[in-house]
């Protein structure tokens, strides 16, 4: 089966700086996404070229169907009724499905009379994901849908996604900044920092394929490749690929997701050596 996104040499400059660089990535069809990086990471101008808004300078994009995209500051009118919504979504869009709309915003419990403006952040974060799935994507894009909004909105929220990607074909990529937000929803993780793909692949066989070591600072780890160090006296705990160790004073354990994000965004050197597992590897 195709990827539903794929990315091939990616580079995208803003001016003189480039803000993404050599960027390459596939993600499988019915896959849950994280994009995940810090503020100047390329996140978003990685999202804009995936659905079409901006042109790269170097490399290319192919999406297999059609993508929807929400853009973090969540693109609805204040002054418009939800209902109102609904009908400019319906004459801006050749692909629409009104009724699985009114519906789905139906069992969220908001009312199509009620004017955006007066809608809680969560409530608005689901009209504008309505408004993208009523175009019946294959790839739904998300810029920080969790931006702003309460545990619990955040939670509601991304339940609702879920709901939607058990019941069709759909892949979804979403950025955001709380790991604890994607633990138990996303399955496909993409970290980048500074404009390059750090690592790409399936969840579970990335941590699986990490070790976090722990021991003395003169212990051998000859043969792995560390992605991040960290030092307290004369201790030593690394975040490395492959194992196992060839030193028996490590002690060893997986990571947690958190802890894999984090040693590659601590390490940015690491980022000339993309780790890839799955699609695309």
């Amino acid at each position: 089966m195709s990827p539903a996104l794929e990315v091939t040499g990616l580079a995208v400059r803003y001016r003189r700086t480039w803000v993404l660089r050599d960027c390459s990535l596939a993600v499988p069809a019915g896959r849950v996404a994280a994009l995940v990086g810090p503020n100047g990471a390329g996140k978003t101008t990685l999202m804009h070229a995936a659905v079409g808004l901006l042109r790269p300078a170097l490399g290319s994009v192919r999406v297999t169907g059609e993508a929807a995209f929400v853009a973090q500051d969540k693109p609805l009118y204040d002054t418009f009724t939800v209902a109102e919504m609904l009908a400019f979504g319906r004459r801006m869009n050749t692909r629409w499905d009104g009724e699985a709309a009114a519906d789905r915003l139906a069992g969220l419990g908001i009312p199509l009379r009620r004017k955006v403006g007066r809608l809680s952040g969560g409530q608005q974060a689901q009209v504008a994901v309505t408004l993208a799935l009523a175009t019946r994507p294959d790839l739904l894009v998300l810029d920080e849908p969790l931006a702003n909004l309460d545990p619990l909105a955040r939670h509601d929220v991304m339940r609702s996604i879920m709901a939607e990607v058990a019941g069709r074909e759909l892949t979804v990529l979403l950025s955001s900044h709380v790991v604890s937000d994607l633990e138990d929803t996303c399955d496909w993780l993409i970290v980048l920092n500074g404009g390059r793909l750090q690592v790409s692949g399936d969840i579970e066989d990335l941590l699986t394929g990490h070790l976090v070591l722990t021991g003395p600072e003169e212990a051998s780890a000859a043969g792995l490749q560390v992605v991040a160090a960290s030092r307290t006296g004369r201790q030593v705990t690394l975040l490395v690929r492959g194992g196992p160790p060839p030193d028996p004073r490590w002690r060893v354990r997986h990571p947690g997701l958190d802890e894999l994000v984090m040693g590659y965004l601590r390490s940015p050197e690491s980022a000339a050596l993309p780790y890839l597992t799955g699609v695309g590897a």
